[in-house]
């Protein structure tokens, strides 16, 4: 059974971390980058690496210590890409494992993919009927295919001519026999950043992958742009690659919410001060709960319960406890011990929440399923009143850019109010953060420049129009 937790929550579809150095071991550092990754993926990871000649490969289905539990000793070279995944598009098989290599007349060429290109299955149809063959049921491998048929005279042309084609959000790193290349999509939809290493240059998802590899943070790809890496020691080459140049960014708010890990860095925002911000925008809005104690449901609502409780005056206390040792699946517990499966992950410290008013902060409601069990263990043990509060807004529409919303029937606030919600999970009462407030948390973007389309339904790029055209074309 998939961990019960993670149903009522979103996913991040992808991590990317690359690394080029003439002195590094860069399949090793590689690994410890896609460990501080892992959070963006956990059904498979991959490592590739470039010697000048030859790639060497090595991916599979699982956690990074799991599929690299005997070490990347085998993998040598000068270059390296990884990637984690959580499947969005493309069964969830140990084919659709990134990084994906092919031979084409340039030599070889690895690519991997963090985002969701929205006009995939009509540029899967198109080329396929002009006699393209593919082995996975990726987006991914649709990019490899332009870039391998494109006529343009350089990679670098042949890349920016297949990134004119595609659209939907993207973090691209793509590498050759001798180059690792990074691409960013035009809105900025998901996060990649360029950081420098003693001896080397690195690409990752998020900046915390830098920490862990001893790099430095140099600065975050811009969107639409294309980074070139040839060099350990030369200052990476920069193109602005894009034709089209919207007006505003569209950076997802949701990195901020809840996919990002606290000690990251995005597009210069911390995440940890937005996701305090976001928990004292939310206690300014819900003046008149008289709480005795706020808690956090661990991990992904502490930091928003922390602003909640200096924002209005309230002892922050934990009321949960979390156990780190429950792995993605576990034993199918009796019908009778079901309704109390949330224990496995969860229990109430009754010596703080009995008798007591207690405010519960989480990050998002998607179907509702876990939050009333949690509101249940939490009266059980004998809390007065359990008032919930989420640190952004109702979940009410699909994501058509690297994140995996069910279709929105699924989703519990495109059909319930507010009320039948508070109803549904047994609290006394609910409160999610108004959009405007949420967006001020994110202090070092603009408000215009952020993605919410998941809360507004309003798709800065028109996928929506994008994804009815869509043919079908997953293969299970």
């Amino acid at each position: 059974m998939e961990n019960f937790l993670q149903e009522d929550k979103l996913h991040e579809e992808c991590g990317v971390f690359g690394i080029y150095s003439r002195v590094e071991d860069v399949a090793l550092n590689t690994y410890w980058g896609l460990y501080a990754l892992q959070h963006r993926g956990q059904e498979s990871t991959g490592i590739t690496v470039a010697d000048g000649r030859t790639m060497t490969v090595k991916k599979g289905m699982g956690l990074v210590s799991d599929v690299f539990k005997d070490g990347v000793s085998n993998l040598k070279g000068h270059a390296a890409i990884g990637h984690v995944r959580y499947s969005t598009t493309g069964a969830s098989k140990a084919y659709n494992v990134q990084p994906l290599r092919v031979y084409f007349d340039g030599g070889n060429l690895a690519l991997c993919h963090n985002g969701n290109l929205t006009n995939a299955g009509q540029l899967r149809r198109k080329i396929a009927k002009e006699g393209e063959i593919f082995q996975t049921t990726l987006d991914t491998e649709v990019v490899l295919g332009l870039i391998a048929r494109s006529r343009k005279d350089t990679i670098e042309e042949r890349i920016a001519d297949a990134m004119g084609q595609v659209e939907g959000a993207y973090a691209f790193l793509i590498m050759t026999d001798d180059k690792i290349i990074a691409a960013r999509d035009p809105y900025g939809f998901r996060p990649l950043a360029l950081g420098h290493i003693e001896n080397g240059w690195c690409v990752a998802s998020e900046s915390c992958a830098f920490d862990l590899v001893g790099a430095e943070m140099v600065r975050n790809v811009l969107p639409g742009e294309m980074i070139i890496i040839s060099s350990g020691t030369e200052e990476p080459e920069s193109i602005m690659f894009s034709e089209i140049v919207p007006e505003k960014t569209a950076h997802c708010i949701f990195e901020y919410v809840y996919f990002a890990r606290n000690d990251s860095v995005i597009d210069k925002q911390s995440v940890y001060m937005s996701r305090i911000n976001m928990g004292r925008e939310l206690a300014r809005e819900t003046k008149d709960i008289n709480s005795d104690i706020v808690i956090s449901v661990p991990d992904s609502g502490t930091a928003a319960a922390i602003g909640y409780s200096q924002e209005a005056g309230v002892p922050f206390m934990e009321g949960l406890t979390k156990n780190r040792y429950v792995g993605r699946t576990f034993i199918q517990p009796t019908q009778k011990q079901r309704q109390n499966a949330v224990r496995l992950k969860l229990n109430p410290v009754k010596d703080v929440v009995f008798g007591k008013s207690v405010v519960m902060v989480d990050d998002s409601i998607v179907r509702g399923t876990t939050s009333g069990k949690i509101v249940k263990l939490l009266k059980d043990a004998g809390a007065r009143e359990v008032h919930v509060c989420i640190s952004s807004p109702p979940v009410s529409n699909c994501c058509y850019y690297g994140i995996d919303t069910s279709e929105r029937r699924e989703l519990i606030a495109a059909s319930c109010t507010e009320e039948e919600i508070c109803k549904y999970i047994g609290a006394d009462s609910l409160h999610y953060i108004s959009i405007e407030g949420m967006k001020r948390a994110v202090t070092a973007i603009s408000p215009d420049c952020l993605c919410c389309a998941c809360f507004t339904a309003q798709y800065p790029d028109g996928a929506d129009v994008v994804i009815s055209e869509e043919p079908e074309h997953d293969i299970e």
